[in-house]
């Protein structure tokens, strides 16, 4: 009998929660209830998730967020999977639903202006154009648009202080901002207009969308889309890529790098060989033997 492919939805919506606390069990126990498994974060500011399961489920508990006040207007990015990419339900409760960490950003007051997927090429082109990347630097590494700037930043929070550092160089320039599914450059745009930037722009729904939408051969896109669930990467057609992910450092990593010396699984790679020490490497083997132990019993 074949199994059913999974349903995945990513989605984001900055809505004012004065208590995001009900809502966040409410989603938990109807969640576990029709089988969904993901992440979904809230906050005072929204909701932020990636979850997945069978196509009604995945409707149902959509359509369930739809009703809340406020979410009426949200859009998600569908997929599908052979697997499920999650393990688990997790719902968490957090002080911002993307973290930036600077006030002078609210999507709610001022954002860059949308630009559909099937418009983006045409404005990357335009010669007073600059693309910044608003990722971290370990998902930048696997993928990117042709010729986008890349801050080089470790996590989020670091973009302010790389925007504060380099924006005299896009003086003049219209700013195209892109991130995985959108979430990151509703605060990184907001926060460039607050800073006095004139023009800025930025993907709607993100490169998951663009690569849903724009066929490879009309793509200005260059190489895979890290993504933050079992799958580790997507191509074009939101099908998923060649990576794996090293659990040592969670950097993604090709197959043919677990035949590098550096690779022991569950524990290092080329990248983390050399950055962690004796002690971490022994916490993340004694983990891999466990995981071994109970895929064994299965």
């Amino acid at each position: 009998m074949t199994k059913a492919m999974r349903t995945i939805a990513t989605f984001y919506r900055f809505t004012p929660f004065v208590d995001p606390k009900p809502l966040g069990a409410q989603l938990q126990r109807l969640g576990r209830e029709w089988g969904i498994k993901g992440t979904l974060l809230l906050a005072h500011e929204g909701i932020n998730g990636t979850i997945a399961g069978t196509r009604p489920a995945v409707g149902a508990l959509l359509a369930h967020i739809r009703g809340v006040p406020g979410c009426d207007g949200l859009e998600w990015t569908e997929s599908t999977a052979e697997h499920c990419p999650f393990g688990r339900l997790k719902v968490k409760i957090k002080p911002e639903i993307v973290s930036l960490g600077q006030d002078t950003a609210n999507p709610r007051i001022a954002v860059g202006e949308y630009v559909a997927p099937e418009q983006w090429n045409a404005l990357l082109r335009a010669p007073d154009v600059v693309a910044i990347d608003t990722r971290n630097s370990y998902e930048v590494a696997i993928g990117s648009f042709a010729g986008a700037v890349n801050p080089q930043i470790a996590r989020f929070r670091d973009f302010p202080r790389w925007w504060q550092a380099n924006a005299p160089r896009f003086a003049g320039k219209r700013v195209a901002m892109f991130c995985t599914g959108g979430i990151r450059c509703e605060k990184s745009t907001s926060y460039a207009l607050a800073q006095g930037a004139a023009e800025v722009y930025h993907l709607k729904g993100g490169i998951l969308r663009y690569l849903q939408a724009i066929p490879a051969d009309h793509s200005l896109w260059r190489g895979s889309c890290f993504t933050f669930d079992g799958r580790v990467s997507l191509d074009h057609g939101l099908r998923r890529g060649p990576h794996i992910l090293c659990y040592g450092c969670r950097h993604p990593i090709l197959p043919s790098d677990s035949l590098r010396p550096e690779y022991e699984p569950g524990v290092s790679c080329h990248h983390c060989l050399h950055k962690t020490g004796a002690a971490h490497k022994a916490r993340r083997r004694e983990r891999q033997q466990q995981m071994e132990l109970a895929r064994a019993r299965c």
